[in-house]
């Protein structure tokens, strides 16, 4: 069965979203990396109630009206990163952690690269919130949606005191 996607366009670029069954499956960035995110085939659906729901959530997020997301999730990955993906979506509007802290919340506290790796696997950017893991310097590190999109959401949710223009 394929999943149904869309597109929207956002402060941090042109995000496709995609739902599969009755439930969010990703939000990908327009600069996406190749296989970063296993989906199968995509049938484009600007109508399915999930993607218009997840739009809708997520302009009111960037509008600034919104703190939390209420959407179902349908993550796909292994035991591991569906345990770093529900430790993200515990991480506060407005809040970091440290890929360490991740690592300890999880009761793995020496798997901290390995939580880096899944973090970085995150299929549902923004919605489950990678963008508020942060190096243990409190430097911002690698993310898919690269650097400036990670700056701006920081600063979007009032945790980075300079937002970078997004271009």
């Amino acid at each position: 069965m394929p999943c149904a996607f869309t597109l929207m366009h956002s402060p941090v670029g042109t995000l496709t979203l995609v739902a599969r069954g009755a439930c969010l499956a990703a939000v990908l960035w327009e600069q996406e990396r190749a296989n970063r995110v296993r989906l199968g085939e995509l049938q484009r659906d600007d109508q399915h109630p999930v993607l218009r729901e997840t739009a809708r959530q997520l302009g009111e997020y960037f509008a600034g009206n919104r703190r939390t997301f209420d959407l179902a999730l349908d993550f796909a990955g292994t035991e591991f990163q569906r345990q770093v993906w529900a430790a993200l979506l515990s991480i506060p509007f407005g809040e970091t952690r440290s890929y360490s802290d991740i690592a300890r919340q999880i009761g793995n506290p020496d798997a901290v690269r390995a939580v880096g790796a899944a973090n970085g696997r995150n299929p549902i950017s923004i919605i489950a919130p990678c963008h508020r893991v942060i190096g243990a310097s409190g430097s911002l590190t690698g993310f898919a949606g690269g650097l400036p999109a990670k700056q701006y959401l920081l600063a979007l949710e009032g945790r980075q005191s300079l937002a970078l223009d997004f271009q």
